[in-house]
């Protein structure tokens, strides 16, 4: 058996854990829709800035200039949206359970890193009944700069004493593989958010899945070997 006592497995929140980046995305055109901003939809903050912290999105989408202080009271006006209209539907995704006991058995360090605040990360894993699964969970309060930056996946990596090219990291968003492949990380694309085709232009995916079902994660060990292969001795 491949030893991995100093692996670890990093994972996105929204999207990742839980299909829910769709009920993100209503919300936040549901609040810009009251600043009369058109042509945002769905789709295109999904693609454009999930993963991003509510600062980047607000700034990206509405004014480049808004103060931090706004941009929190916005993005907090947004969340207690997005809590009402997922309350009843969040749920994990399909085989994540039976991957994270099988990974916790192989001694792989377990952390998230979110561009979710603390609330949020509070309700998800409070339903998904996690609140003490993962060993280190980074929120954008914590760092100085959100994905894509790789500030959120390197701080995991510190707590957990790992270091990055032990890591895989687990995303659904764009920006949030690009943060992992900055912050040195092979990085597993999870296709919630994004077509599979949408990250082959990135050479630090080691594979592309549609959930957790019948995922290894001595098989994707195996893989991060090939990348690294000192990281298993």
């Amino acid at each position: 058996m491949l030893s991995n006592k100093k692996h670890a497995f990093i994972f996105d929140m929204d999207g990742v854990l839980t299909d829910n980046m769709r009920f993100h995305a209503d919300s936040w055109v549901e609040l810009f829709s009251d600043f009369g901003l058109q042509g945002l939809d769905a789709e295109r903050y999904l693609v454009e800035t999930a993963g991003m912290k509510g600062l980047d999105v607000l700034r990206y989408f509405l004014d480049p200039q808004i103060s931090e202080a706004e941009a929190e009271r916005l993005t907090e006006l947004k969340d207690f949206l997005y809590r009402v209209m997922s309350r009843d539907l969040i749920k994990p995704m399909p085989g994540l359970r039976q991957f994270l006991d099988s990974a916790e058995k192989r001694g792989v360090q377990l952390g998230i890193g979110t561009g979710a605040g603390p609330r949020n990360i509070d309700y998800v894993l409070g339903i998904l009944g996690m609140n003490d699964t993962f060993q280190a969970i980074v929120n954008p309060f914590h760092v100085q700069h959100g994905k894509p930056q790789p500030d959120i996946f390197l701080r995991v990596a510190t707590l957990l004493e790992v270091p990055p090219s032990a890591c895989i990291v687990f995303e659904d968003a764009l920006p949030g593989v690009d943060a992992a492949r900055r912050a040195g990380m092979q990085c597993v694309a999870v296709t919630t958010t994004n077509r599979a085709d949408a990250f082959n232009c990135f050479d630090n995916v080691l594979q592309v899945i549609d959930d957790f079902a019948n995922l290894c994660p001595e098989d994707l060990l195996r893989k991060l070997n090939e990348k690294h292969p000192m990281t298993l001795l």
